[in-house]
């Protein structure tokens, strides 16, 4: 049974509130959200120490082959975000990340590369040295995939148009762990002040039920598990019924843990670990109408979005490192575990077009440039497909497992040496 929604008179929201999240000026109010984990893939352990070994790019299968111009100019995004920043300011991760100090060259060098894929095989191989990633000696990661999809709103509540998306709370807190206590780099939570204290914030039954008191509806669709799909990819477009077209941005999160509802079909026994997809599901929920919001109850977080323009209908959303995302050719991390604008190459297999094709090799030079609810630990990665039903239809079916090697500035890798394990002194 849903408990009683928490409902606080904007007149009357805390001020108290508001003050914490002025003064946690670093803050992170982005926590993009979970892929939709397939249950029938182990997710691998998220406690296992990272360790990095020393490789070369000869030991990369497919590197010479594979076109790396995309990976490339989504990088450039990434070192715009790096350029700005002060030389000594330290990225994010398990501590190998460096300093802008190390990619500031690399950076530097990446707008002058000519265009052409020689040319940009030879920037990544000739500026950064490659690193296994593993958890002790175990190197088997887990990928899915996400996109952007495309749903049909209203600005005013009408017709078929009933299922709110929401602006982020005004009492919603967010709160860096990181910053209270070293070992909790990366991790975060969210919640409402009551009384001085940092409670849980209500989860998706009593939201859905009862709606928000301290956060604006922003758009309305007509379709409740198109709102909920939109809440795992963490973006998507709006089409209004004027045809006018909007992004919905991932603008925060209600704190609760992510609830793979696919998981829960399995264990009631409407599906099996051979057909859960995420095709599968809407087609249940769309068979089961009933049943449906219950079941998308089950999954207690809830995900709050701003409206802004499609300027680029081109460009992907922002990840969380800031940039717009590049199909196939971003990638979302653990952000506690890896560095945004790290480029990763992954060795893996990805659904082909058809449905009912086998699965092919996608070997691909990746950008770390978002991260997500449920993608933890060293070695899970989330790729992101791009926008439409094409990308949704591989995205969705995903889940490959492979290896992952990171590409680090060689001044980094010089300090960091043959190996590194997370833990020891950062280089």
């Amino acid at each position: 049974m849903a408990r009683r929604a928490l409902r606080i008179p904007r007149e009357k929201s805390s001020a108290f509130a508001r003050r914490i999240r002025a003064r946690l000026a670093g803050v992170a109010a982005c926590l993009a959200v979970a892929a939709c984990i397939p249950p029938d893939v182990p997710v691998p352990d998220a406690d296992g120490p990272l360790r990095l070994t020393q490789i070369g790019f000869a030991e990369l299968d497919g590197w010479r082959e594979t076109p790396l111009i995309s990976a490339l100019d989504a990088f450039r995004r990434s070192c715009e975000i790096f350029i700005a920043k002060p030389d000594d300011a330290t990225l994010t991760g398990a501590g190998y990340g460096g300093a802008v100090s190390d990619w500031r060259l690399p950076c530097t060098r990446a707008v002058m590369v000519a265009s052409g894929d020689a040319a940009a095989h030879a920037f990544f191989t000739s500026e950064f040295t490659p690193y296994r990633i593993s958890e002790g000696d175990n190197t088997e990661c887990l990928f899915t995939g996400y996109y952007e999809p495309e749903l049909r709103g209203s600005l005013i509540r009408q017709g078929a148009y009933q299922t709110p998306l929401y602006a982020l709370p005004d009492d919603l807190v967010s709160v860096d762990l990181g910053l209270f206590r070293e070992a909790l780099a990366g991790q975060r939570l969210a919640g409402r002040v009551e009384d001085g204290r940092l409670v849980p914030y209500a989860p998706r039954a009593d939201i859905a039920r009862n709606g928000l008191a301290t956060a604006e509806p922003l758009v309305f669709i007509d379709d409740p598990a198109d709102a909920f799909f939109l809440q795992v990819q963490g973006s998507g477009r709006i089409v209004l019924e004027d045809g006018r077209v909007l992004r919905a941005a991932y603008a925060g999160q209600n704190g609760h843990p992510y609830t793979a509802i696919g998981a829960v079909l399995i264990r009631r026994g409407a599906l099996t670990r051979e057909n859960v997809s995420m095709q599968s599901i809407r087609a249940w929920l769309t068979a089961h109408p009933d049943e449906a919001p219950a079941l998308l109850d089950e999954n207690a977080s809830y995900v709050f979005f701003s409206l802004q323009p499609l300027d680029d209908p081109s460009q992907g959303p922002r990840g969380s490192q800031g940039v717009p995302l590049t199909a196939e050719a971003s990638i979302a991390v653990d952000t506690g575990r890896h560095p945004l604008g790290a480029p990763l190459w992954i060795e893996t297999t990805a659904p082909a077009s058809a449905e009912t094709a086998p699965d092919e090799m996608f070997h691909r030079l990746l950008i770390a440039q978002d991260t997500g609810g449920a993608i933890r630990g060293s070695l899970r990665g989330d790729v992101f497909w791009g926008f439409g039903e094409a990308a949704g239809h591989i995205a969705g079916r995903m889940r490959g497992m492979g290896s992952m090697t990171v590409l680090l500035p060689n001044a980094l890798a010089a300090r960091l040496g043959a190996h590194f394990d997370a833990g020891a002194t950062p280089p």
